[in-house]
């Protein structure tokens, strides 16, 4: 079973972030304005290696977590990411390894990534509209290689895959139906997500919400939709399938619909701090544990620690008081 928090929680999810740079300057997560040419990232000796990332993998492991998944930044910038996919295969008791991308790099990566051992990929993608896409990634991207991506990515056995779509009022709220549309009968699973107050720079404004609510009613009346139940717990997205049954489609309330209850994830940044919450504004410093020459056994001590001093259930207590909280930004924890 493993340690429970102080809320009866156990830890199920490691989210490892692999790298802090992308190279895109999404709006709600590294807008560009901040994460400048002058920006300064992360040195490579201060980054987890592949061997750090593996022991403290294996030390959540032995204290619950039985799902792993690779984020950044954009992950697949990591030097050698299929070598770390390759240990960390080998861990007993992981059920599931999956990997966040962009899909910028994806198709050309798909089949080395099976190749190490990654069960499946979750890509973010915004729009169909190159143009509306193009606003949101701020360096030109197109649609299409992204679309290219998980294509590869399909026949490369890394299914089934989820596509993430983050919706803003006034941005991309035109593009549900099209994304819905493209995507309904293709076996993937289109999820969309609030938008979020993670971090303190992307200007994050409660009215830039489009509620979950709104989003399922739009996508009952154009296609028609009925509720699924939840396939294990702490799963973050609602599920929704086509009365048609060509398919399913996932919303994820994190604003108006919290699920802090039932919430099973942990977060590990690149530089080994973890995190146990994504609007967090403070972890625990793993990097120094691990390069003081710490044995397992200390290791795992200090893993249960964290977990069971865990209190946090920030989106269910969102208010005027948390308004002001300096918050660890999204390109950080690695969503």
């Amino acid at each position: 079973m493993g340690p429970l928090d102080t809320l009866g929680r156990p830890v199920r999810d490691l989210r490892i972030s692999v790298t802090d740079r992308c190279n895109f300057r999404c709006t709600y997560c590294m807008p560009k304005e901040i994460f400048g040419r002058d920006y300064k990232f992360l040195d490579r000796g201060e980054l987890l290696s592949f061997e750090e990332i593996d022991r403290v993998a294996r030390s959540f492991v032995r204290n619950g977590v039985r799902k792993l998944r690779l984020t950044g930044g954009e992950p697949l910038l990591r030097t050698g990411i299929d070598d770390l996919i390759a240990k960390l295969v080998l861990i007993p008791d992981v059920e599931d390894i999956a990997l966040t991308t962009n899909g910028s790099l994806l198709g050309r990566k798909a089949k080395d990534l099976a190749a190490a051992g990654l069960h499946r990929v979750t890509v973010s993608l915004d729009s169909m509209d190159d143009a509306v896409f193009m606003a949101m990634n701020e360096v030109g991207f197109g649609v299409q290689t992204v679309l290219d991506g998980i294509t590869a990515a399909s026949e490369a056995g890394l299914t089934p895959i989820k596509i993430n779509m983050v919706v803003k009022r006034g941005v991309n709220d035109g593009s549900i139906l099209d994304m819905a549309g493209h995507f309904k009968g293709s076996g993937h699973t289109l999820r969309f997500i609030e938008y979020m107050d993670v971090g303190t720079t992307n200007g994050w404004r409660l009215e830039d919400v489009v509620p979950a609510r709104e989003i399922v009613e739009m996508l009952d009346q154009e296609f028609g939709i009925e509720p699924v139940d939840p396939s294990y717990r702490g799963e973050v997205a609602q599920r929704w399938r086509y009365r048609d049954g060509t398919g399913e489609v996932g919303v994820i309330g994190s604003v108006t619909q919290p699920f802090c209850g039932d919430c099973t994830r942990v977060r590990l940044s690149a530089e080994g701090v973890v995190y146990t919450c994504l609007f967090a504004t403070g972890g625990t410093d793993l990097r120094q544990v691990l390069r003081s020459g710490a044995s397992d056994e200390m290791l795992d001590e200090v893993v249960c620690g964290l977990w069971t001093n865990r209190t946090d259930q920030y989106s269910e207590t969102r208010s005027s008081q948390t308004a002001g909280l300096h918050k660890v930004e999204m390109s950080y924890l690695g969503g």
